[in-house]
């Protein structure tokens, strides 16, 4: 089992009780995630969208200027290659999240086994990745509540703590109701065009897609369809170390947020 973290579950339920209630006049206008990709090693900026994602207690960045990052994957389907890449993770010891749907869950239980049990996350992308923005609480819900179930039934990992929402789409209405059922959103600083699995173009220009935008506090998104990511994640990670980055989970990301200096602020310095 791959429970939150103690510490981070009583902080986070302690936040949410005190938490302030959000006007329900929510906009329903639908976006799509988008920020201006980095290419001076800063962290992107996502304008008034990264705004409106931190007020609905969300993620796309670790604003701290730590030289961290956080690895996640999307999982839609299977194509032969998250074999590798957990191999890869293994070896390295570097942990990850990965977020998956329902059509993923039925093709590849075992994959999503092995995620539990070599102590990655595993996240909700949704049961059939529609869109969102288009969708009432009800329907939202249904999606992200069989996937939880389903990784529940599958594994010992009993809870899901973080959404990314499919297709990269969302409304202030969406985050208010996925915030409300208990989800984390996780959208992310850097990525790439990599899921076509037709057009891949060899491990060189997966690196140095990655390489020419990693910033401090990246939270990386790549797709395990991609056979260009599978052969060039391992030399990623040794350049990323090289250059003095650490790899941590999402876990930890949120505990900056609900405790950003614990040792500090305990003793009032």
């Amino acid at each position: 089992m791959r429970p939150l973290p103690f510490v981070i579950l009583i902080v986070f339920l302690s936040t949410l009780i005190g938490m302030p209630t959000h006007s329900l006049a929510y906009s329903t206008s639908s976006h799509g995630w988008g920020y201006k990709k980095s290419t001076d090693h800063q962290a992107p900026d996502a304008g008034v969208y990264g705004g409106l994602v931190e007020r609905y207690g969300g993620f796309y960045v670790d604003p701290t200027d730590e030289k961290v990052v956080y690895l996640t994957f999307d999982n839609g389907y299977e194509k032969g290659y998250t074999g590798k890449v957990l191999d890869i993770l293994k070896k390295k010891e570097v942990p990850a999240t990965f977020f998956i749907t329902g059509h993923y869950i039925n093709s590849a239980p075992d994959l999503v086994k092995r995620m539990v049990r070599e102590g990655h996350i595993v996240g909700n992308h949704s049961w059939s990745h529609p869109d969102f923005a288009s969708m009432n609480e009800t329907r939202i819900k249904d999606e992200l509540q069989k996937v939880e179930k389903a990784v529940a039934d599958l594994t010992e990992q009993e809870s899901m703590m973080y959404l990314r929402p499919p297709r990269g789409t969302f409304s202030e209405k969406s985050l208010a109701v996925t915030e409300n059922l208990g989800y984390v959103t996780m959208f992310w600083s850097l990525a790439f065009v990599d899921w076509h699995t037709d057009a891949q173009k060899g491990w060189e220009y997966a690196y140095r897609s990655v390489m020419n935008q990693i910033h401090p506090g990246a939270v990386i998104l790549l797709h395990t369809v991609s056979q260009d990511n599978a052969e060039a994640l391992e030399k990623m990670i040794d350049e990323m170390r090289k250059q003095g980055y650490t790899f941590k989970s999402l876990d930890d990301l949120v505990m900056k947020r609900l405790l950003p200096n614990p040792i500090s602020e305990h003793f009032g310095l």
